[in-house]
């Protein structure tokens, strides 16, 4: 029968694909092997609480391959944080401890991390988190269930409790050297404390673990993610085996596409970048299509309709102290949170406006490295770095499968010609670098302005001076700058490659390019006898004296093409057979001796 643990029922209610592959497939995932993972650290501590200082630092250094400075960073954090938890646990003097004790019955097995029984015989489960997040922990079911399961083992439970472990996650500055780091490092452990949260026991959350497990009993479809709540399934942090297949020994194995050509459809919901000048209206355009959630940075939304989201810095007060939180880091939360799910339904992002986005990415990591400006790195790696943060964060962004939409101001920069004409070009307001990018991201990039008349226009077809193009064949040069032109001209640019794929399968296209290919291939070897008999023709109709009076050997080779052409049977000799041949009347049609002929005539 099968055993259901707290974590194995907890993952089927956050994601039931991840418990299929845990559980039914069998399939393994590979350990992280990060200095900080809370899985190894996790371990290496209850070690140390069960056994001493010495046995911590054994298990923990022996997890990995090689040891670092990260990895004495840590242990530098253990080393202080164990003499806090032993001073929390020696309130319970007198008890009976029990580390990692097993607890199993015909439906449950789990472990408990710690129970310590008292002398009059009640006993108290603990169950030690090394994190700083204490409120995820507090509607757990996991130490409710400890509780029920040993009681039907014969103890007598009456307290419960989690011990939370503070987590340090200071790093080294830029301009720090590693002996001032470890010794703030060690400042800010030090000022750190441990806590006890005790938990009332709530009955109704054994039931709501027994209620799972029929669940799962009865589960036929395990769809990902529907709770939004899967850690694993993100994807910056899943394993690389949820998307895999494996065989019939449970070996991983890469999955290609099947070899068929895709059907092309009409896209009316392409990826565009749109620039122009101020009050042109670029937002109030793309503020006309539908499921459309704003991003957007400058504040100018007093008429827009659509969802909006600020970007920008949150700043906020914790006693005298105030955190601030970059627009960056925001942003970066907006793309995690499309990449687990999209439950409000949208279809399309708009990003207003582009550049300011480039310089919350630039702020953040100048910040981060302690800079003010990206030529404080190292040579070239200020604004490699920057570049780098900028560009994975709108790779997740394109990821995530809805349509993205960049807004940008427009900036004119004259340049003189030839002549000392001078051409005005139109362009995004960013640097040529990221604009580079940005455009390779897009299908379309667009121009928007106000002519003479005042009429607000949408520029689709690419000019020399303006920066923009696109994988659509516009039949228009521009058009009104409204959602059902703009549709319109989609439709337009796209009917014919899309009504083709509809109606004549693939197999039939190939067969009517072999055909016309083998008719290509006819009409080629005909049309290459044509210009010969032209020629012979045309030979044959000069006169005489043009014939003798005409040194050049091409016209003299014209010549004789025209009297081997005076019977179809007679054929030009081939090259290497001259000398086979009697030295007769036919013989003299040779351009050598012909020529020696012509000389001494000419001679005379």
């Amino acid at each position: 029968m099968t055993q259901y643990s707290y974590s194995r029922v907890d993952l089927f209610e956050k994601c039931p694909y991840h418990y299929k592959l845990r559980y039914i497939d069998r399939l393994k995932e590979l350990p992280r092997l990060d200095a900080d993972s809370p899985l190894i650290l996790g371990h290496a501590l209850h070690k140390g609480i069960e056994s001493g200082e010495a046995a911590m630092e054994h298990d923990y250094y022996d997890s990995f391959p090689i040891i670092t400075n990260e990895q004495v960073n840590e242990m530098i954090k253990l080393q202080m944080l164990l003499p806090k938890v032993q001073a929390e646990l020696s309130a319970f003097d007198g008890c009976e401890f029990k580390h990692e004790s097993r607890i199993s019955t015909s439906e449950f097995i789990g472990f408990a991390d710690l129970i310590m029984t008292a002398p009059d015989g009640t006993s108290t489960v603990i169950d030690f988190k090394y994190s700083n997040h204490i409120d995820n922990y507090m509607d757990s079911g996991q130490l409710h269930l400890y509780k029920y399961y040993l009681e039907k083992q014969g103890y007598n439970v009456t307290h419960m409790a989690y011990i939370f472990i503070p987590k340090t996650g200071i790093r080294q500055k830029k301009d720090e050297d590693l002996f001032h780091f470890r010794e703030r490092l060690t400042e800010v452990v030090a000022n750190s404390n441990v806590k006890l949260v005790p938990i009332e026991y709530d009955e109704m959350r054994v039931i709501e673990f027994k209620n799972a497990i029929k669940n799962i009993k009865k589960a036929t479809k395990f769809p990902k993610n529907p709770s939004g709540r899967c850690f694993g399934c993100m994807p910056r942090f899943a394993p690389n085996y949820l998307d895999a297949t494996q065989n019939e020994k449970g070996e991983i194995l890469m999955q290609l596409p099947k070899n068929e050509r895709r059907q092309k459809k009409v896209d009316l919901k392409p990826d565009v970048w749109l620039y122009a000048d101020s009050y042109v209206g670029k937002t109030t355009f793309w503020d006309q299509f539908d499921d459309v959630l704003m991003i957007n940075t400058d504040g100018n939304t007093d008429n827009i309709t659509s969802p909006i989201f600020p970007l920008k810095d949150v700043v906020t007060k914790e006693g005298r102290m105030t955190k601030r939180k970059f627009a960056w880091n925001v942003f970066l939360d907006i793309v995690e949170k499309f990449e687990v799910g999209n439950p409000e339904g949208y279809k399309t992002i708009v990003i207003d406006l582009m550049e300011d986005l480039r310089d919350d990415c630039r702020n953040y990591v100048m910040d981060k490295f302690n800079w003010e400006h990206e030529s404080d790195g190292s040579y070239g790696k200020g604004w490699s770095m920057v570049t780098k943060e900028f560009d994975n964060a709108i790779k997740r962004l394109k990821a995530v499968g809805l349509q993205i939409v960049y807004i940008s101001r427009e900036v004119r920069k004259d340049v003189t010609m030839k002549g000392n004409s001078v051409r005005t070009n139109f362009q995004p307001n960013i640097d040529d670098k990221s604009a580079n990018f940005l455009t390779g991201t897009v299908d379309i990039t667009m121009r928007a302005y106000v002519n003479e008349e005042g009429e607000h226009k949408l520029m689709l077809q690419k000019q020399p001076n303006v920066f923009g193009g696109g994988r659509f064949d516009f039949k228009q040069a521009e058009i009104p700058l409204e959602k059902n032109a703009f549709l319109d001209a989609l439709k337009d640019a796209q009917p014919k490659v899309a009504g083709r794929q509809k109606t004549e399968p693939v197999k039939d296209e190939e067969k009517g390019f072999q055909e016309q290919s083998e008719s290509t291939e006819t009409t080629n070897d005909e049309s290459t006898e044509k210009p010969k008999r032209k020629r012979r023709t045309r030979n044959a109709e000069q006169p005489e004296e043009s014939t003798e009076t005409d040194d050049k050997p091409k016209r003299q080779r014209r010549t004789r093409k025209t009297r081997d052409t005076t019977s179809d049977d007679d054929q030009v000799t081939p090259p290497g057979e001259d000398d086979a041949q009697p030295k007769d009347e036919a013989s003299k049609t040779a351009p050598r001796r012909r020529r020696r002929r012509r000389a001494e005539s000419d001679g005379e």
